[in-house]
């Protein structure tokens, strides 16, 4: 069978063969700017939030470009995975997690800013159908862009973790993990519950995280495998 010429295969009589994943993408032979580009994603990423927020993080992928104005391809060539949308869609609010710990720092001690932020966390997390159970999977082995879009947060909370132990407020054998494991689970039952339910739940883990008031030992932890930030310079 003879090849058609070059002119016929450029000019849309022959049907792409290539996945349609890959359609439609982002024009990167140079005639496109860079800031189309850029706008791209940043859109992508706004109206990802906006969709995740009204639908979970199951949301259709199809309906975050539609709503976009690009092409499926588009959305692909900037994250090749859900976990890197969400990743992204996450950054904004995480990077507000982490001001909001360093914050409570200067407004109340350390253990009350402590248990302060894991009643935030849990209440932000909710918002978003299905945020709660990607944070616990990507600290325990899942989620790898999700987990890295964390980092930042699981230091401030080691931070702030290491200062309510000093001071005597919370047992000295959980780590950061643990704490936003903690509050990861009160997001699921505020998102499933409600919130007055989850404020039930929270003073539960403040007791099971706090030190016992007679000054006995806290009941030994089962050991558990974790991925978070080593703890601070200095921590007991």
């Amino acid at each position: 069978m003879r090849r058609p010429p070059r002119s016929e295969r450029c000019s849309g009589n022959i049907r792409s063969t290539a996945p349609e994943w890959q359609a439609g993408g982002d024009d990167v032979s140079g005639t496109q700017p860079r800031a189309d580009a850029r706008r791209n994603r940043e859109n992508l990423v706004r109206v990802a939030r906006e969709v995740f927020a009204e639908s979970g993080t199951d949301a259709s992928l199809r309906d975050i470009a539609r709503r976009a104005g690009v092409g499926i391809g588009t959305l692909y060539r900037h994250f090749p995975t859900r976990e890197d949308l969400l990743g992204a869609a996450l950054s904004t609010g995480l990077g507000a997690l982490r001001e909001e710990a360093h914050r409570g720092l200067g407004e109340q001690s350390p253990g009350e800013a402590l248990f302060a932020w894991m009643e935030t966390f849990a209440s932000r997390s909710s918002v978003w159908c299905g945020v709660p159970g990607s944070v616990m999977e990507a600290l325990h082995g899942g989620r790898p862009a999700v987990q890295a879009a964390f980092t930042d947060v699981i230091e401030a909370v080691a931070d702030l973790l290491a200062r309510a132990q000093r001071e005597g407020t919370v047992r000295g054998d959980v780590d950061a993990e643990d704490v936003i494991t903690a509050a990861s689970a009160l997001g699921w039952v505020s998102e499933k519950c409600g919130p007055a339910y989850t404020a039930r739940l929270l003073a539960v883990v403040r007791d099971g995280l706090g030190v016992p008031r007679d000054g006995s030992a806290p009941r030994p932890l089962p050991a558990a495998p974790g991925l978070g930030a080593p703890p601070p310079a200095g921590t007991p």
